[in-house]
């Protein structure tokens, strides 16, 4: 036994013997430095910070936000249009090569100035304004739906790459301590073949084992800067961005049933407001439309001034026109777009029952995902620890020659896999809540954005 440990110490203090042409080299030095900064060099930002920031950058959300402006103003153009007159003014100058009779002055001139104000006021028209105003009403009603959906979209984007970060630096961890576990095992390995106490295809084992921890190790290293590089690109910085750390405790459970989730998301989650939204006002279309087939009746008002100077005040004439309309034929205009408004409404109306079909679906999905998720968090926290102990163990007999090497390969195996699960059922946790949270247009919980 003491042979045994002597020779431990002395081929872990960097000895470079070899034992049937298998190096000894310490396994750190073939590994290349990550191409990236060291993590605490990056600037760090916190979840609440990045939605922040995504938000003003999201192409997305930015685009739902003009909706909403130019849904506004559709809005007051219509109720402009339904109470207000249009109105106009203008004026003209001429120079005449010859005199020419000037209605302002009564005499020969060459010069002649005109200056109008014009008023016109649709009377009637077959219903067609009052289906404006409630086409853009519900348009607004739309728009500011989709907003809220896209905010929505855009933080739960935000909060992925957030958390792939945090889940890429835990993983980062979980592959350093197999590397490390796998080159502490090899020590031993080597201990046991020189002692004669193990075969030489146990130090060949581990030592594939380590090769393999390397290489994963770079791929995660990999991943991991790939991750800081696109939460830097979601929240605008030109580099890498790393995460500031989020608590590790178990997720809450939901303040709300699933009958109460899907009931709330079916009567205000943004996405099935804008698909009734939608239909309502692809229906004010329609009556839009149907309008163009009525009598237009419209109040016209003109009064003009006439001289041969500015500002023309040598003769004022004023005119009230009322005029009726009756469109015959316009070469199908009409019909083609009544057409097409009725189309466009039958495919709003196809989508608003396809969402109501689905909202108990979606809803479901998220909530269960997410009951799923902190279970598998307590499951896999106790995994972890099984794994551990179990790895300890197999460690334990195979340095005291009782255990295989393929038993301790197996428990390495499997304590780096229920670590590396543990890390992912946390992250998907939050992941699952936030997406439960953009169906329902709220957050759950008031502190789960941390400040």
């Amino acid at each position: 036994m003491l042979t045994l440990l002597a020779l431990v110490m002395q081929i872990g203090s960097g000895v470079g013997s070899r034992e049937s042409g298998v190096g000894t080299a310490h396994p750190d030095s073939r590994l290349p430095a990550p191409g990236s900064r060291p993590s605490d060099s990056l600037p760090v930002v916190t979840l609440a910070e990045a939605i922040r920031r995504s938000e003003r950058l999201d192409p997305r959300y930015v685009e739902a936000q003009g909706a909403v402006d130019n849904a506004e103003w559709g809005q007051r153009a219509a109720r402009s249009a339904m109470f207000l007159p249009s109105l106009s003014v203008g004026t003209d100058a001429s120079r005449f090569s010859a005199p020419i009779f000037n209605l302002g002055t009564g005499n020969l001139q060459q010069v002649a100035v005109n200056a109008r104000v014009d008023a016109r006021y649709e009377l009637f028209t077959g219903g067609r304004k009052l289906a404006e105003v409630t086409s853009s009403r519900a348009n607004l009603e739309r728009a500011e739906a989709a907003e809220l959906e896209a905010r929505y979209a855009a933080d739960l984007r935000t909060e992925g790459d957030f958390y792939q970060v945090l889940l890429d630096q835990e993983l980062d961890r979980v592959a350093r301590e197999r590397v490390q576990r796998a080159d502490e095992q090899l020590v031993v390995a080597r201990a046991r073949v020189t002692s004669g106490a193990s075969v030489q295809t146990d130090s060949l084992q581990l030592r594939l084992e380590l090769n393999r921890a390397r290489v994963a190790l770079l791929r995660q290293e990999a991943g991991l800067r790939v991750s800081r590089l696109q939460l830097g690109r979601r929240v605008g910085a030109t580099g890498p961005v790393q995460a500031a750390p989020l608590d590790t405790a178990v997720p809450a459970e939901l303040p709300l049933t699933l009958t109460q989730a899907v009931t709330e998301a079916g009567a205000r989650g943004p996405r099935y407001v804008a698909t009734r939204a939608s239909e309502e006002a692809a229906d004010a279309l329609v009556r839009a439309q149907r309008g163009a087939y009525m009598p237009t009746l419209t109040l016209s008002a003109s009064s003009g001034a006439f001289d041969n100077t500015f500002f023309p005040s040598a003769t004022t004439r004023s005119s009230v026109t009322i005029a009726a309309t009756l469109p015959i034929w316009n070469n199908a205009q009409r019909e083609l777009a009544l057409s097409q408004a009725q189309a466009t409404r039958a495919t709003a109306r196809a989508a608003r029952r396809d969402a109501e079909r689905a909202v108990e679906r979606d809803v479901t999905e998220a909530y269960e995902r997410y009951g799923t998720s902190r279970a598998s968090v307590e499951l896999s926290a106790d995994a972890v620890v099984v794994a551990r102990e179990n790895y300890r163990v197999q460690q334990t007999r195979y340095q005291g020659g009782a255990g295989t090497i393929l038993e301790l390969l197996e428990a390495q195996d499997r304590l780096t896999q229920a670590e590396a699960d543990l890390v992912r059922a946390r992250y998907d946790a939050r992941l699952a809540l936030a997406g439960l949270e953009a169906l329902l247009g709220r957050r759950l919980f008031n502190d789960r954005i941390p400040q």
